[in-house]
């Protein structure tokens, strides 16, 4: 297990109920000298000890990172909602893949696409990586899946958000694909720690995985999705959340072929959405804005990791 000390710290105070939230973290800890002085709780050192002494006796290759660390990703500074923002994170593979979030597009959709909509992502993926983008996704069934397999498959990089532990891979078809995406140089993130509590903590889990795709991308393709109501519709709080954070948003749309398809009812209604960060039809030509976005709100400067980074507000 590769981790900083002060990422041990942070979870050990994370574990023992000292931080019970994101919320609690950026609204009180922000600043590394407040958190130290907590450092040498008795609580915290107890069960700092007692993970530390779990993960000695492994082998796994999974790593800790904490906002206190150089190489934690740039927090969008849209990213209003202190309970938004994560301070921990669990991964395998290639961490470099969250240094420049200006790099990273997510590509999202629904868990039974036909075989139309397969090949329609397919082509839109390919061109993705052949621009030297990252694609991320959340390794569900269907789109996720698709959009990670034809990643590796155009010798591309990509990065799998999960909703569950980095050892734990769900769903448990996907855990070979999970041990490829790092082999070929990919990313496996994760928020969670242990299990779920709950049934409604675990369903939570799949909402939260959702904002951190918007949240590590500068833009967000959602290849198709059915509305709420009308089947698995997922997609739609990975889409809210890259409104709320101004992330550019497209979606797979043609009038003329899926006006009364069921399986692109979200697109649909997104699209005839108006206002602020209204989402747009994805055409040849996005493809080349996409590349050439740079997000201001997302930094790139490792230099600016500690500095700015914890003092976003």
């Amino acid at each position: 297990m590769k981790y900083s000390n002060i990422a041990l710290k942070l979870l050990a105070a994370k574990e023992c109920g000292i931080i019970k939230t994101n919320a609690q973290f950026w609204g009180k800890f922000t600043d590394r000298e407040k958190f130290e002085e907590v450092f040498n709780d008795y609580r915290i050192v107890q069960t700092s000890e007692k993970i530390a002494s779990e993960f000695d006796s492994s082998d796994c290759e999974e790593g800790i990172i904490c906002a206190y660390d150089d190489n934690f990703p740039v927090i969008n500074r849209k990213v209003k909602n202190n309970g938004d923002k994560p301070y921990l994170l669990f991964y395998r593979g290639d961490l470099s893949l969250l240094r420049d979030l200006n790099k990273n597009i997510a590509v999202i959709g629904l868990t039974d696409p036909d075989e139309e909509i397969i090949k329609r992502e397919t082509d839109v993926v390919k061109k993705l990586v052949e621009n030297n983008l990252v694609i991320v996704s959340g390794l569900a069934l269907g789109c996720d899946t698709i959009a990670h397999k034809t990643c590796l498959e155009t010798n591309g990089k990509t990065i799998a958000i999960l909703p569950s532990q980095i050892g734990k891979i769900y769903p448990a078809k996907n855990r070979d694909f999970a041990e490829e995406i790092v082999k070929k140089g990919g990313l496996l993130i994760s928020e969670y720690y242990k299990d779920a509590a709950s049934k409604n903590a675990a369903i939570n889990r799949f909402i939260e995985r959702d904002r951190l795709q918007a949240m590590f991308s500068k833009a967000i393709i959602l290849v198709a999705s059915y509305r709420k109501g009308e089947g698995d519709s997922g997609s739609r709080h990975a889409m809210e959340a890259a409104r709320k954070y101004e992330i550019e948003r497209y979606v797979i749309y043609n009038s003329k072929m899926d006006e009364n398809n069921k399986r692109f009812g979200l697109n649909k209604d997104l699209v005839s959405s108006k206002g602020i960060g209204q989402v747009k039809i994805l055409i040849t030509s996005s493809i080349n804005h996409i590349k050439l976005l740079e997000n201001p709100n997302l930094s790139s400067k490792a230099d600016e990791y500690m500095g700015k980074q914890l003092t976003i507000l």
